[in-house]
């Protein structure tokens, strides 16, 4: 066999803090790493609270900072003519928006963490998409490749039956209790609200409903929540993937949600899920199980709710070795090659 070819990978992100998107990037960073000469441009300001992408990164990633505003294009030309990129990899509208000013030679591609919500996406080589409806809502007249990619998921350790009693007693849990997990930042697309709607109606005393994150919505939710004692605001835990094993039930509500991370995590523990029918969780209800309600519709959720809380549903973990970040990584590197190879034939 041929020996692979070593790239020269340019990631370009100017958001700031550490979030979704973030982390995906990070993931892709610190896997390409390993074979290949990996880069990331990023924002001088990149800290938001304190947590940066940065971070997150393996020590073999190089690092350049650019100004998000003034002279960005320059700076950005400045690390284009040093770093020598092979392909360039952008992520969320700004860098896309960026690159496509700077009309560079490399083979360039762009990650949809949302959808096309900009021209400039319609410049690129090529585009990855995580979920189908991304896929179809793709603009008919774009001419580049489109490479329909497996969200990334890092697999997580199986904690002891000692060690999920452990965490479940410090959470206030019983054995006799059925967890219900939510996950994720307290934000209006995640419909905390239906959810806390929804569990209010449930005729179930041994429920308690368990938030994990954080967010400018938490005061609110709270007091929505306030006159049903099962349901509480954990805030933000760095073990969450360990807790994710300790639930027995994962409700992902969201209204809107391209392809959401935190469900994989969920099925990687063998829980069973209840999701909205919104974008990305129907698709994974689709293809790796579970139960889904018509978005925001409250009596559907409770249905959900109850009939798992009378029933309560075995763990089963699904085959989702298709996320796994080698294998999601592997694709995305060969859609690269591909790319760099259309892009050279072009001159």
């Amino acid at each position: 066999m041929p020996e692979k070819k070593r790239l020269r990978i340019l990631h370009v992100l100017l958001s700031r803090g550490f979030a979704g998107s973030e982390r995906s990037t990070a993931e892709s960073c610190n896997q390409q790493c390993l074979e290949h000469d990996v880069a990331v441009v990023v924002r001088k300001d990149h800290r938001k609270a304190g947590a940066s992408v940065v971070d997150q990164l393996d020590s073999r990633v190089e690092v350049y900072e650019i100004h998000a505003f003034f002279f960005a294009l320059w700076q950005l030309k400045s690390v284009l003519a040093k770093f020598k990129p092979d392909l360039i990899h952008t992520h969320l509208r700004r860098s896309t928006r960026l690159v496509a000013k700077a009309k560079p030679r490399a083979a360039t591609c762009s990650t949809l963490h949302i959808e096309v919500n900009g021209p400039y996406f319609l410049h690129m080589d090529g585009l990855i998409c995580n979920a189908r409806w991304q896929v179809a809502k793709v603009p008919s007249e774009y001419g580049g490749m489109i490479h329909k990619a497996s969200n990334s998921l890092q697999p997580h350790r199986r904690i002891s039956k000692q060690q999920r009693q452990k965490l479940r007693s410090e959470l206030g849990i019983e054995d006799s209790h059925y967890l219900i997990g939510a996950v994720g930042r307290y934000h209006t697309s995640k419909a905390w609200d239906t959810l806390i709607k929804a569990m209010k109606r449930v005729d179930c005393e041994q429920a308690r409903l368990l938030f994990f994150g954080g967010g400018s919505l938490e005061g609110g939710l709270k007091g929505l929540a306030s006159s049903d004692k099962r349901i509480q605001f954990i805030g933000f835990r760095p073990d969450i993937k360990d807790l994710y094993q300790c639930f027995d039930l994962f409700v992902c509500p969201s209204r809107y949600e391209p392809l959401p991370r935190v469900m994989l995590e969920a099925y990687d523990a063998g829980l069973p899920i209840i999701a909205s029918d919104t974008g990305g969780c129907k698709e994974l209800i689709d293809d790796y199980g579970g139960w889904s309600f018509s978005t925001d519709n409250v009596s559907e959720l409770e249905a959900c709710l109850q009939s798992c809380c009378d029933d309560r549903p075995s763990a089963e973990r699904p085959d989702l070795s298709a996320h796994y970040v080698e294998n999601a990584n592997a694709a995305i590197v060969d859609f690269y090659c591909r790319l760099i190879d259309k892009k050279h034939a072009q001159y």
